[in-house]
């Protein structure tokens, strides 16, 4: 491994941004990517996240497109991001280290007018940074040649086979040129990613600096025990905060949306400086609390898993999952936020009765324990969230009363007498019912030996 930039074949251009943004020694992935990258190979590149995936393309691709010009409509490179939030950063990235090119770039997103977007496309672009709806869209209306592309990267593969963006990805590449050079990173691998490769790519190289779905051993994990019931769960939450030593900034993480905007107001009224981050939320006001985060405007960030991946927040102190996540995966990325560059960090994960199954996969894929907290810091036994036993639910009415007819014999109603069929008969079927009656084998009786016998068996029978 090199121990700087100058020795992976980057050009004086960007070696120089590189320097003058306080770099010196490339990580492990970009030592290993870059020189591929270089030699225009096809590659695949898993790594953990927080270890300089972005920078490893995107510091080749500034290289390689120094000689070569850009025509009006005809994008020369196509970066694909699952979320808004990543092509900006990306974008961001390519600012930071292309300031001594004059490459020019369109940054392709949902939430942000159209009219902007097409004067940037229509003067030219050679790189272009997009969701694959909001590129569709574009593509669709005409504004879009992708004819012309000579560098794809699909970053964050994973989460957009998650985010069910399969479909979109199979339509863009089968509008790109075959003869071009694709990238695909991933911070985890599966089966189906492999197959991805296997369509999209040729003859790739492999880079993998970490153990699929590993989590950074600068990353302090706990689990705290906790009750599934909301109000106490978000009490439980406020005293991990207050306890967490060193806290300076921290991520919170809930599975739904709707959780999201809940929790950050129930944290607002406790008097917390904390604002929220999901997909719902407009462009606008998401990059406004995302910026009042990164400038520790705000200490508390709640957010879904739109922020679980890649972005560039180096200094976060600690990391919270107040859901444990459905998708073993998502906790490694939601964990990988702290503990970020050789930093420490700390990741507690709140988990009740109901969790059980969710944490089980989680320790499979990561295959190392994690400690069990409990008030004291002492460490909790692994078994200690199966002890907790579901509240039982107060039976609906309807299930109450078959229970309560289950536990003891039911008393006869109190209701008016109507007249029974066998009044309207003749009197002599009457005494012929009554007699049957009489004589009928109570012990075998289908309906039960104390039950009463149905009235269509006392009918009596007649005769011909």
């Amino acid at each position: 491994m090199t121990d700087d930039f100058s020795g992976l074949g980057l050009s004086s251009k960007v070696t120089d941004a590189v320097a003058a943004a306080g770099y010196n020694k490339p990580t492990e992935i970009q030592a290993q990517a870059i020189p591929h990258l270089l030699q225009k190979k096809d590659l695949i590149g898993i790594a953990q996240t927080g270890t300089g995936k972005t920078a490893s393309f995107v510091l080749p691709m500034l290289t390689l497109l120094e000689a070569g010009r850009a025509r009006a409509r005809m994008p020369r490179t196509l970066i694909l991001e699952p979320t808004r939030e990543l092509a900006a950063q990306v974008s961001e990235n390519f600012e930071k280290y292309g300031k001594n090119h004059r490459l020019s770039m369109a940054l392709i997103i949902g939430g942000v007018s159209f009219e902007d977007q097409n004067r940037k496309l229509d003067r030219g672009v050679d790189v272009l940074i997009a969701t694959p709806g909001r590129l569709l869209d574009q593509f669709d209306r005409g504004k879009i040649l992708l004819t012309g592309v000579e560098i794809l990267v699909i970053d964050e593969a994973d989460r957009m086979l998650d985010m069910g963006f399969i479909d979109d990805i199979e339509k863009i590449v089968s509008r790109l040129p075959p003869r071009r050079q694709t990238m695909l990173f991933s911070a985890t691998m599966d089966g189906q990613i492999e197959r991805l490769t296997k369509k999209f790519l040729k003859d790739p190289v492999h880079v993998q600096v970490s153990r699929a779905a590993s989590t950074a051993d600068t990353i302090d994990q706990k689990l705290v025990k906790v009750s599934s019931k909301p109000d106490e769960k978000r009490a439980a939450l406020r005293a991990r905060i207050d306890a967490s030593e060193g806290l300076t900034n921290a991520i919170i993480f809930c599975n739904r949306k709707r959780d999201v905007a809940t929790l950050a107001r129930s944290l607002q009224r406790h008097k917390y400086s904390a604002g929220a981050l999901h997909g719902d939320m407009d462009q606008k006001s998401r990059m406004e609390t995302l910026d009042a985060f990164k400038t520790n405007k705000l200490t508390l960030l709640v957010a879904s898993d739109v922020a679980a991946r890649g972005l560039d927040i180096p200094a976060v102190s600690h990391v919270f999952n107040f859901d444990v996540p459905v998708h073993a995966e998502d906790y490694v990325h939601r964990i990988g936020r702290t503990g970020r560059a050789g930093r420490s960090g700390v990741a507690y994960t709140l988990v009740s009765s109901a969790d059980t199954k969710h944490l089980e996969a989680i320790l499979k894929l990561i295959q190392k324990p994690i400690d069990w907290l409990e008030p004291g810091n002492a460490a909790a036994p692994a078994a200690a969230v199966a002890e907790e036993k579901p509240a039982k639910k107060a039976p609906s009415r309807r299930r109450g009363k078959a229970e309560a007819d289950a536990a003891e014999p039911a008393k006869p109603a109190a209701r008016k007498e109507k007249p029974s069929r066998t009044s309207a008969r003749k009197p002599a079927e009457v005494e012929a019912a009554k007699e049957q009656a009489d004589t009928v084998d109570t012990k075998g009786n289908p309906f039960g030996d104390a039950g009463p016998i149905p009235a269509f068996l006392l009918r009596a029978t007649r005769t011909t």
